[in-house]
């Protein structure tokens, strides 16, 4: 396993192909940093699917309306349409590359509009640098999102089984 060094600031993904461990850019991105941890602390994340998955550019998850299997509003057709209840967040673009293994908020044609989805980039992505805000970077599972249910949609998606902040694990 690889070494958690700040247990406040580390994410344990649980999925279908099995676990992921990111570590989280709190200087980087407080606000999107600060939402995937209370999202993750409210278990809004577990059951939501891979509901976008390009070969060769990256995996999207996240939307925890309609993506969360078992959901009350689950719907596979709406998936990558919604988002949480909590507002939209203003954009903390960087000059962190989106390299493989960069998770980074998902978002409209809105700067200031990403909200609970993400994505986890399969391979290296410039043409997103500056234009999405990186909030972590997987250091252990890369091989698991690799294996993630191709697709867009995807038919029988993969998704996380659950989602916890390494210091409440």
């Amino acid at each position: 396993m690889a070494e958690i060094k700040d247990p406040e600031n580390t994410i344990i993904m649980e999925t279908t192909k099995g676990k992921v461990v990111i570590a989280l850019f709190p200087d980087l991105a407080p606000g999107h940093v600060a939402r995937i941890k209370e999202l993750s602390r409210e278990g809004a994340y577990d059951g939501v699917v891979f509901h976008r998955v390009i070969a060769d550019f990256m995996a999207q998850t996240g939307d925890v309306k309609f993506g969360k299997k078992g959901g009350e509003s689950f719907n596979p057709g709406r998936a990558g349409m919604g988002g949480s209840d909590k507002p939209d967040l203003k954009a903390e673009f960087s000059a962190t590359p989106h390299v493989r293994g960069t998770c980074s908020m998902a978002r409209s044609q809105s700067p200031n509009s990403a909200n609970s989805q993400f994505f986890i980039c399969f391979t290296d992505a410039p043409w997103l640098n500056k234009q999405y805000s990186v909030w972590g970077q997987v250091i252990e599972g890369m091989d698991v999102i690799d294996a993630v249910k191709k697709g867009e949609p995807v038919a029988d998606p993969d998704s996380i089984v659950s989602m916890k902040v390494a210091a409440d694990a």
